[in-house]
């Protein structure tokens, strides 16, 4: 794809293309942040489109990521808030709901909050839909505010560093990580349970 062809994309990457052409790298940030609220807005498409464009020298590559990990912070935060002020009763009702997301997300982000504590704000950024409903259960147990933004900040940042590197890296053929993101959860998901059972085992040793 050359770049005058990005102005050919259509449905959601071209809508993307149209935020990130006037917006800039605010605009990345922006998008992810819509990520959290609105599940069809992918940031599989987002990041490495983002990645492509710094690849070309239209966005500088590292505010990309910080802009990126901004909206995801915020994104998350919006979530957070609705957990603490809903709690968790009204929020499945309003989840029940809501086309496109269902009460069983939830419940997953709630169970793996359960498990895991103040670490699975950090782990869940990394699991697709997790990644955005598990700020809810932790506004609704009121983890500390600068604890959750330091988790989220953290998992975002790994998140996005990747998906915009691989874009960066595949510049043209940056859709393509779209036809490979199911695989890429895939793998993000067995590094997670690794390394899970691995502090598991550590901990049952001590």
């Amino acid at each position: 794809m050359c770049a005058g062809a990005v102005g050919d994309l259509t449905g959601v990457a071209g809508w993307v293309a149209d935020v990130i052409a006037a917006l800039g790298s605010v605009g990345v940030g922006l998008l992810v942040a819509l990520e959290n609220l609105f599940p069809p807005m992918p940031s599989e498409v987002v990041l490495p489109f983002a990645g492509f464009l710094a690849a070309q020298g239209r966005l500088p590559l590292i505010p990309v990521i910080v802009w990126a990990t901004v909206g995801s912070v915020a994104g998350a935060l919006v979530l957070y808030l609705a957990g603490a002020r809903l709690g968790r009763a009204r929020l499945r009702r309003l989840i029940g709901r809501l086309p496109l997301v269902a009460v069983d997300d939830l419940d997953r982000a709630e169970a793996w909050f359960d498990r895991h504590g103040g670490r699975a704000v950090f782990l869940g950024r990394l699991a697709p839909v997790v990644r955005s409903l598990i700020s809810v259960p932790a506004g609704v147990e009121r983890m500390p505010p600068p604890k959750f933004v330091a988790y989220t900040a953290a998992g975002s940042g790994l998140w996005n560093t990747l998906f915009v590197s691989l874009g960066y890296l595949l510049g043209d053929e940056w859709q393509r990580i779209g036809s490979y993101s199911t695989w890429i959860n895939y793998a993000v998901i067995a590094g997670i349970t690794v390394a899970m059972i691995v502090l598991a085992v550590r901990r049952r040793r001590r």
